[in-house]
Formats: C-alpha cells, structure tokens, sequence
C-alpha cells in the first residue's frame, strides 16, 4: 500500500511535502521578531524550554532511523508505546506547539497569534494525516489509539 497510496488526490509524499513545507516556513515566520520583546520574556523561555524537554523526551525513545519529520510512515520503522509515549501519541507535535505559543507570549502581536493557530492547524492537519496511514497499516497501532492521547496527556 505504501508508495502507491493516494489520499485526498495527492501521492503521499507530495501531501507530506507541503505540510512540512509549510510548519518550518510558519516557524520561520513566527521567530522573526515582530515589534519589541514584551516584559514577559523570561516566562517565554521557560515555556520553550519545556516544550524542548518534551521533544527531548521524544527523541530519547526514538532509535536513529526510527524517527521521521515527514507523516508519512517508515519501511521497517517501530511503534514506540514507553515513555512519553505511553501518554501521548505525538509529543514532537506536543513539542512543537508549545515551544512555538513561547513566542505569542515574547511577541503578544496579533500576527504571532495568527502564525500560531495557521501552525496548530498545519500540525493537526499533519498529525490526522499521519494517524490514518498508521491505521491502515498496523493493527498494534489501532489498539495503541485506545489507551493514549493524541498531544494532551488524559485530553486531546
């Protein structure tokens, strides 16, 4: 199923291409300072730090090779069910979004506000994306959809 699987018109790697394609232009969009820093910087950092804590929690259950930026799922690639894992399905997405909402908090400007919720809807685009290949590919998957979140532990 995987090279020839057509979703919604496009192959699937031309629909992983532009969504990535388009979370890094936003994030590049959203670190570009936008006006003056507010008096809330310090507490913008302490956000990206905690998102980065997250994404490092991610990364340390990934094995080289396991991980992938774009949605589109990885010949031979594993399931990883420990860790943050356990809580949630996406914790780099979780990652992500929180490490980028730092900066609506250092640069509280109408158009970081809306940088950020055109990237929540790129990411959850992405991530639904990612999900239902998943589905159709792995019934451990399926079942692993039934004890976890999505990018909120116990929520979403």
């Amino acid at each position: 199923m995987r090279g020839i699987l057509i979703l919604y018109g496009y192959n699937v790697s031309m629909k992983s291409n532009i969504l990535v394609f388009l979370q890094f232009f936003i994030i590049l969009l959203m670190v570009i300072p936008i006006g003056a820093p507010s008096d809330t910087v310090e507490i913008g950092l302490a956000v990206f730090g905690f998102g980065a804590v997250i994404g490092l929690l991610a990364l340390l259950k990934n094995e080289l090779g396991n991980f992938n930026i774009r949605p589109d799922i990885k010949e031979d690639c594993t399931l990883i069910t420990t860790g943050i894992y356990a809580y949630i399905r996406h914790p780099m997405y979780t990652s992500v979004l929180i490490m980028m909402s730092s900066m609506t908090v250092i640069y509280p400007e109408k158009a970081e506000y809306l940088l950020y919720s055109i990237l929540v809807v790129v990411l959850l685009l992405k991530m639904f994306y990612e999900e239902s290949l998943w589905k159709c590919e792995s019934e451990e998957y399926r079942e692993y959809t039934k004890s976890t979140k999505r990018i909120i532990p116990f929520i979403f």
